[in-house]
């Protein structure tokens, strides 16, 4: 997976260490400067396996990327995750029945 113009808001240039930790269905991906991971050469982020499996990310599925420049982060939404978080919030609405 690669997102050059994510990296860059971040500062993290090829060789940056990061570590990748599985969080609430997302990967969250932070700066450390002792990280078990790095940047690729052309902006590509490691994803482990279990990290993968734990998030329920499977090749070829869209994914949502954010960059969380304040707090030197980035993370990885599956789709399953952005549907179910979308579902909730739409029965939020639909719910309360309140204009804006």
């Amino acid at each position: 997976m690669t997102e050059r113009s994510l990296l860059g808001a971040l500062r993290w240039p090829a060789g940056h260490r990061i570590d990748i930790h599985p969080r609430s269905g997302m990967a969250v991906v932070a700066s450390a400067p002792a990280g078990q991971h790095v940047v690729g050469s052309r902006g590509e982020l490691p994803l482990p396996a279990g990290v993968r499996q734990m998030c329920a990310i499977v090749p070829g599925q869209p994914l949502l990327l954010a960059a969380l420049v304040a707090h030197d982060l980035l993370v990885i939404h599956p789709a399953g995750t952005v549907v179910r978080l979308l579902a909730d919030l739409h029965a939020q609405v639909v719910g309360g029945r309140r204009g804006c």
